[in-house]
C-alpha cells in the first residue's frame, strides 16, 4: 500500500486537510482534520473520505478503513 498515493488522493478531495495514516496489511487507519468538515455530521464526513479512497478499496489494496474525522476546533478541544 502506497501511503503517499493515499494521502494525495485525500488531499485532492479535501485540499485543506491534515492527514495521519497508518496501515496494518490492507487495513487502513486514517485521521483527517479539515475545515471542510465544519457543519457536517459524521456520516457526511466519512463519505467524503471514502469517496477519495474508492479506487484503493475497489482494487482490494484497502480492505478496511478505520477513520477519525475532525475539524481543527474539535482537534484542539
Amino acid at each position: 500500500m502506497q501511503h503517499d498515493e493515499i494521502k494525495q488522493a485525500v488531499l485532492t478531495a479535501i485540499p485543506d486537510s491534515e492527514i495521519e495514516l497508518a496501515a496494518e496489511g490492507n487495513h487502513l487507519h486514517i485521521r483527517v482534520v479539515s475545515h471542510t468538515f465544519s457543519g457536517l455530521n459524521a456520516v457526511k464526513r466519512q463519505q467524503l473520505v471514502y469517496a477519495s479512497l474508492n479506487r484503493f478499496i475497489e482494487s482490494g489494496e484497502v480492505h478496511a478503513v478505520h477513520m477519525k474525522t475532525l475539524t481543527p476546533d474539535e482537534q484542539s478541544a
